[in-house]
């Protein structure tokens, strides 16, 4: 990837450097390095932010893989496998910002 701007247009006006280090730096250097696809990378990402909690950046990261071509078949069967790792309810907090980001793709 390069010259991603997401990190910009969603917090560039509050948090200038957080947008560069998202853009420059995640995105357009870690996201393209070669040891991993950008389908791995979705899958190990989306699998970490089940893992937190963090809804608010799974709403954009199941999409993302989705772009990435993980499955929806693939993304709902990750959040059901790690319902026994990281606990059931974090796994159907996921599974409700999947429903969502599915319904809203259709």
């Amino acid at each position: 990837m390069s010259g991603w701007t997401g990190g910009q247009r969603a917090v560039g006006d509050i948090a200038p450097a957080l947008a560069h280090y998202t853009d420059a730096v995640l995105f357009d250097e870690v996201w393209a390095r070669p040891e991993l696809s950008p389908r791995d990378r979705s899958l190990v990402t989306v699998s970490a932010l089940v893992t937190l909690g963090a809804a608010e950046q799974l709403t954009f990261h199941l999409a993302f893989a989705r772009d990435n071509g993980v499955t929806e078949e693939e993304l709902v069967e990750a959040i059901t496998h790690l319902a026994f790792y990281t606990g059931w309810p974090r796994a159907m907090a996921a599974i409700a910002v999947a429903r969502s980001v599915f319904a809203d793709e259709e």
